[in-house]
């Protein structure tokens, strides 16, 4: 009884592990929570890991969106007023430098040419002087202040440009406005001196009397005048917003359209604060533009903006304005990157207000701009569903 005793106890219990016909012991069931600790882990170590790259690719590798095409936008305004006699282009159109955009009636100014000329023969046979060379070189005075009037405004446009966004043209654009105002204002000192030696042909009395100076202000108005008629491009550019036809009256001072200038086009990139840090003029740039998707872009910076407006609209004198949104954590303020196209690639993508990706490479960190450069990518790709 005792020895029955003894093996009972030492005997594993049925269904506790024992095998009852070959007496071996089963050997534990593993725990079922052991694989998903196990992934767990991965997941908050992958968490982790892309906290890390987030943080420093936000430093030196910047990405946003929020990018737009920029360009030159410049009314069509003519000087004078008139019936428009022939339209030369069309919506969308693209023109060159000097191209003919409208011309407006001719004849009122022609026939004004004539009787201000008319009046300058009258008033210099009464005063006993020819009037020939002075008609001429007024003539020749009328276009000269055409040229410098239109130089003058095109390098007014590209100072309020420079004003409004230091660094948005490039030296070649500044120096060819300059040059070209300077060219005009030396034609008009020359064409003024010949019209000076010409009065002064006329004698004291021609030069004195004050019937010939009138005449000779009205000559030049008319010439002035005439030339003006013709409106025309003044670059390489696009027409826009314009709906004009034979017959109607177009007024001085008021726009006929929309002038798209390309002789230069940039990206203006809003940026975050902290992701201005590390960025230096002349970092290498890659852009993806909307209209162009899986396609990846070359740039470069420009320039970088150093002030932002509290939400008083940018304009000349003031300070560009930045979109921004806030919720339950503050969006950190933006300010404008502008942004160079590395070559003419882009060239007919280059639409002014076009939506553009743009990531920046501030420096050799092999691993940081492999990882941009897949996600710049990505963005080129998925701007197809976009």
């Amino acid at each position: 009884m005792a020895a029955d005793r003894v093996d009972k106890a030492h005997r594993p219990a049925e269904g506790a592990g024992a095998d009852p016909e070959s007496g071996a012991t089963a050997a534990p069931e593993p725990e079922s929570g052991g694989g998903v600790g196990r992934i767990t882990k991965i997941v908050f170590g992958l968490s982790i890991a892309v906290f890390i790259w987030y943080l420093l690719a936000d430093r030196f590798t910047p990405y946003t969106d929020q990018g737009r095409v920029d360009a030159f936008v410049v009314p069509i305004v003519p000087w004078v007023s008139g019936y428009v006699t022939s339209v030369d282009v069309q919506l969308h159109d693209i023109v060159e430098a000097g191209d003919v955009i409208v011309q407006i009636d001719r004849r009122p100014y022609a026939l004004a040419l004539e009787q201000a000329r008319a009046q300058l023969a009258v008033a210099t046979q009464n005063v006993g002087a020819g009037s020939a060379g002075v008609e001429a070189n007024a003539a020749r005075l009328g276009i000269a202040l055409a040229t410098l009037d239109r130089a003058q405004r095109n390098f007014d446009r590209v100072q309020a440009i420079q004003e409004r966004n230091p660094g948005a043209l490039s030296l070649a654009d500044r120096d060819r406005a300059e040059t070209s105002l300077a060219s005009a204002q030396e034609r008009v000192a020359s064409a003024e001196a010949d019209l000076e030696a010409s009065k002064r042909q006329l004698g004291p009395e021609g030069v004195d009397n004050p019937n010939i100076q009138a005449a000779i202000a009205a000559v030049e108005r008319a010439q002035l005048d005439l030339e003006f008629t013709t409106v025309r491009a003044p670059t390489r550019g696009a027409i826009e917003n314009t709906r004009l036809d034979v017959g109607y009256f177009a007024s001085a001072g008021q726009p006929l359209g929309t002038f798209i200038s390309m002789t230069d086009s940039w990206v203006q990139a809003d940026l975050r604060e902290n992701n201005l840090s590390h960025i230096e003029v002349g970092d290498p740039v890659e852009l993806v533009l909307d209209v162009a998707p899986g396609r990846v872009f070359k740039g470069k910076v420009r320039t970088i903006g150093f002030g932002v407006s509290e939400g008083f609209a940018g304009r000349t004198g003031g300070l560009e304005t930045v979109s921004q949104t806030s919720g339950w954590l503050r969006d950190p303020q933006r300010f404008p990157v502008i942004i160079s196209f590395a070559d003419d690639e882009a060239t007919e993508y280059r639409r002014a207000g076009g939506q553009v990706n743009v990531i920046v490479y501030t420096g050799r960190r092999p691993i940081l701009n492999f990882i941009g450069k897949l996600r710049i990518r990505l963005a080129s790709w998925l701007s197809f569903v976009r």
